[in-house]
């Protein structure tokens, strides 16, 4: 875990970072080096250190966060040439880099001095350009895809683990596929597993402007996350409401709900309790997914109307009733696919649109301690290949 120290250049290392960023440590700064992000956190640290002014500092934030997003774009999308390195589908670098980073623009102490919202919105900044939100730009001519996913989670669990809903946007962001004559372009974007996030609208501010009329706006929007075990779940019925109080989110934040009172977060737009994909499930889940299967989901939790006990309704939700769980659950992974979903219905009801739960990563049942192993390697991609299956089945 990561501990507090004296200043060295101009970085405060007594000023503590969040939950998140103080999970920085040993497994993670061998990930950072197996993945080659370590060159690019150091290089962050000695470039605000050279910062001599405010706007100066805004620039840089914003180029070194798309900087990092296009390298681990690149990185994902090619094969590495060190023999040490991590494959090129491993999610984890990203992550821990932008953690790392984040922490270093958390201690940073200019000499010019910076106040507790300038710092804020320098955070905001680098967030939106390190997830691939600033860059979601698509060219003309082309149909377009929006796929987005999210961070690792559960790392109080195990440090070690990734996202293969984070490792897929990697390795589509950008690329181009020519499906019957017709060419799709895909941008993508990473979501953080905190509430915070979601309740600052960072869902509505990466995927309305790709829901508006004009050069922008989008052929199809598919959010994703990591669901259940051998799995690719297509989620029908997306529900309003946060009900997990099991885990917390990644800086140990919980949502508030429970299955019998669940919670709407407080930005949420005005919307129903339930809302219903409109992506081509039916095709979609023809899609050959290897070793795992894939299912039209359907099952939700909800509170019938004038009652107080959830009840499981395997066919979705009955008229009236209040969103417990939706069929991709209470967490966040079901906020991101009704906040989607509830953009599509305010600003384009005719887009295609729904979420995708891919099955869960895990490691070979012996690895108790290394990062990595064929089995956790081979997992991934095929769950990465898995999806990219069950998307062209959509186009």
């Amino acid at each position: 875990m990561f501990q507090g120290g004296p200043v060295t250049g101009c970085l405060d290392h007594s000023v503590v970072g969040t939950v998140e960023e103080q999970r920085l440590g040993r497994l993670p700064a061998e990930i950072l080096r197996r993945s080659g992000f370590d060159r690019q956190v150091a290089a962050f640290g000695q470039l605000l250190c050279r910062v001599p002014d405010r706007r100066a500092a805004g620039v840089l934030v914003r180029t070194q966060g798309e900087a990092l997003w296009r390298a681990a774009t690149y990185r994902a999308q090619h094969a590495p040439t060190d023999a040490d390195a991590l494959p090129a589908s491993d999610d984890r670098g990203l992550y821990w880099a932008r953690i790392s980073m984040a922490l270093a623009l958390r201690q940073w102490r200019p000499d010019f001095g910076i106040g507790t919202a300038e710092r804020a919105e320098l955070m905001r900044s680098f967030e939106y350009a390190s997830r691939g939100i600033t860059s979601t730009r698509f060219a003309p001519g082309v149909k377009k895809i929006l796929v987005t996913g999210f961070d690792p989670f559960t790392l109080d669990a195990d440090i070690r683990i990734g996202n293969p809903s984070g490792a897929n946007a990697l390795t589509l962001d950008g690329q181009r596929w020519k499906i019957d004559g017709t060419t799709y372009e895909i941008q993508t974007v990473v979501f953080p597993v905190r509430y915070l996030d979601f309740d600052q609208n960072m869902v509505e501010n990466a995927l309305a402007p790709h829901y508006r009329p004009g050069p922008q706006r989008a052929d199809l929007v598919m959010t994703a996350s990591q669901g259940r075990v051998g799995i690719f779940d297509l989620e029908v019925f997306n529900g309003r409401r946060r009900s997990v109080s099991s885990i917390g989110d990644n800086n140990n934040v919980w949502g508030g709900g429970t299955i019998s009172a669940p919670v709407v977060s407080p930005s949420m737009p005005p919307g129903p309790e339930w809302i219903t994909s409109s992506l081509p499930l039916a095709r979609m889940a023809q899609a050959d997914v290897g070793p795992f299967r894939t299912r039209v989901n359907t099952s939700v939790l909800e509170i019938p109307a004038g009652g107080t006990t959830p009840v499981r309704r395997p066919d979705g939700p009955t008229a009236g009733s209040i969103a417990s769980e939706g069929t991709g659950g209470g967490y966040l992974s079901n906020e991101v696919a009704y906040r989607n979903t509830l953009q599509r219905d305010l600003l384009d009801p005719s887009m295609p649109a729904g979420h995708l739960h891919v099955p869960v990563l895990t490691f070979d049942l012996a690895n108790k301690t290394a990062i990595t192993d064929p089995t956790y390697e081979a997992n991934r991609d095929a769950i990465v290949a898995g999806a990219h299956a069950v998307l062209r089945a959509a186009l």
